[in-house]
């Protein structure tokens, strides 16, 4: 399995405010690029970002991280922990994307072959934020830049150097 962690932050890593987006969604060029980008993979997500989905999204499993029951259905899993989440997909050939919450980027940081961050040039009000993560492990594409409803933001990929993939998971690992 490749872990990409895929999220739009403010200037200071702020990703959400009372449950949504601090920018709300006044960016729909970067919801199209997230849906083009996530399209046909599997998602992984804490409970309460999925209860903020406008519902299923579709052609995409959604694999949620919850003690609690969701009600069965098709396109959705649930797993108890990080932990029993990456020995079920550990032999996966797939891309799974990461979307959130805040905790779950903190869990999965350490796993994380890419991210694929949206990177606003603006700050918010948040009560939630993405990890702080060392820029330097990672080889940088600037995939785009993108000027809307008064906001500029840029799309990042950042894949992470094999050399510190290997020490992250053996630190994580130890501890």
């Amino acid at each position: 399995m490749k872990l990409a962690m895929i999220a739009a932050i403010g200037a200071h890593n702020q990703l959400g405010l009372n449950g949504d987006m601090p920018w709300k969604r006044s960016l729909s060029s970067d919801l199209k690029f997230f849906r083009k980008t996530t399209a046909h993979h599997p998602m992984v997500m804490g409970r309460k970002t999925f209860e903020s989905l406008p519902g299923l999204l579709p052609g995409r499993e959604h694999l949620v991280i919850t003690s609690s029951n969701l009600p069965a259905q098709e396109h959705l899993q649930t797993y108890p922990d990080l932990e029993s989440f990456l020995q079920a997909w550990k032999d996966s050939d797939q891309t799974v994307y990461v979307i959130g919450g805040g905790s779950i980027y903190r869990q999965f940081l350490p796993y994380a072959d890419e991210l694929i961050l949206t990177q606003i040039d603006s700050d918010f009000d948040a009560d939630t934020w993405f990890p702080q993560f060392d820029a330097s492990q990672y080889d940088q594409t600037l995939l785009d830049t993108v000027e809307e409803n008064g906001y500029t933001y840029r799309h990042i990929r950042y894949r992470r150097k094999p050399e510190d993939h290997a020490e992250n998971l053996a630190e994580d690992q130890a501890r």
